[in-house]
């Protein structure tokens, strides 16, 4: 295959983050085509055995088994890391693998690990339930609070791990303070960016070591495939991740990676739409329900600091309301148009309920101390006409007795 100018770093570098979701890491056959192509192939042949041998001695470039490398899944690896400003990327079959493997591939025995109390509830079990389970130490703190975060380094600490925007608390985590601590320690941060991806927030603009993805989110943002990326330095992604990667086997589908490419195509300008959309819908809640999680909104205690880090508010807020599941539940029953369904980052509008959903696998202990309540509903503002879902949320509002 031929690699175009979407290959060469001096070119691709000066860049802004649309041109390279679209132009970025780009490779064509003979034939020409100009949407990328989709190599649905396990293995490879050689011209000698000579050159296989050579290649699976790292002593020549090429392909050797696409559990190691196939050509479009390369395709968006490489996308991804121009997008992000990361020296090298790896893609995953989901979000939780992609997090998992940041995880555990640079982690043993003995280490400790700080994390954030507010996060998805599979990211909490992973911190709760896995690594304690293979003698990995945990602590959990309000990951807001800048103040925690160097109370609880100990001297085996080795990984920091947090999202922010926070899911579905909405917490923010001041990414240029708790990302310089850790260096100042010789702490990795691992930052789930899957609630803003790189069109919005790029952390390693703000110190971050690795940058970890969802793109099940809004990278493909239509509800279509389940994929995950793991962004870093040439030597995290090649000599820590890679070899756990390579034989554990958490691989993305070429097909997968091939819609992913697509969606990103589209990544900035519906990130930024669904930002506006959201922004609209969050100004006509905040006057209708008694607590509402935005951090685009003034009333966000970080709100100076989000819009600090993020180019725009994202798609995706949180409300309370003082009514529990029941009142919670008899809104999302009378919508209309907002679909009830647990994923984020869709171009559709879509609500659900945390603690009986994205959360439920976490102790009632753990939904306690992280604030996510019986009476919380998180929403992701798609691309519909903003008017037509504050129309829904009206009547759905007024159904649930608000």
């Amino acid at each position: 295959m031929k690699r175009t100018t979407g290959q060469n770093r001096e070119i691709t570098s000066k860049w802004r983050p649309a041109t390279q979701a679209i132009r970025g890491g780009t490779w064509r056959s003979e034939q020409g085509e100009t949407s990328e192509a989709l190599f649905l192939n396990s293995g490879y042949c050689y011209d000698d055995a000579e050159t296989v041998a050579a290649r699976f001695a790292g002593e020549q470039q090429g392909m050797t088994y696409s559990r190691l490398q196939n050509p479009t899944v390369q395709m968006l690896e490489e996308r991804i890391a121009l997008m992000e400003g990361a020296e090298a990327c790896r893609v995953q079959a989901t979000g939780m693998a992609a997090m998992t493997t940041a995880l555990l591939a640079q982690l043993s025995a003995g280490d400790h690990v700080v994390a954030a109390k507010a996060a998805f509830g599979s990211c909490r079990w992973l911190v709760d339930s896995l690594l304690p389970r293979f003698g990995i130490e945990t602590t959990v703190i309000d990951a807001w609070d800048n103040a925690e975060w160097e109370k609880a380094i100990r001297p085996n600490t080795k990984v920091f791990f947090f999202e922010t925007p926070a899911n579905p608390t909405m917490d923010i985590v001041d990414l240029t303070y708790v990302c310089g601590l850790a260096k100042s320690h010789g702490i990795t941060t691992v930052v789930d960016n899957a609630f803003c991806s790189p069109a919005l927030q790029r952390p390693m603009e703000f110190g971050a070591d690795v940058v970890a993805y969802s793109a099940t989110k809004l990278m493909d943002g239509q509800g279509r495939v389940l994929a995950g990326a793991v962004c870093g330095t040439e030597a995290f992604i090649n000599d820590v991740l890679l070899p756990f990667q390579r034989n554990t086997g958490p691989n993305l589908s070429p097909f997968n990676a091939w819609v992913v490419l697509k969606g990103l195509e589209t990544l900035d300008m519906r990130a930024k739409q669904q930002s506006a959309n959201a922004l609209e819908v969050g100004k006509f809640m905040e006057q209708r329900v008694p607590k509402i999680l935005h951090p685009g909104l003034a009333s966000h205690p970080q709100h100076d600091l989000a819009m600090k880090q993020m180019t725009a508010c994202g798609p995706i807020f949180s409300v309370v309301l003082d009514g529990g599941r029941e009142q919670a539940f008899a809104l999302l029953n009378a919508l209309n148009l907002i679909d009830i369904s647990n994923n984020i980052g869709d171009s559709r509008s879509l609500m659900t309920h945390p603690a009986s959903t994205t959360h439920a696998s976490v102790s009632d202990e753990a939904k306690a101390e992280m604030g996510v309540g019986e009476g919380m509903l998180r929403l992701n503002v798609g691309l519909e006409d903003a008017q037509d879902l504050i129309e829904d949320l009206d009547q759905a509002l007024t159904a649930a007795g608000l």
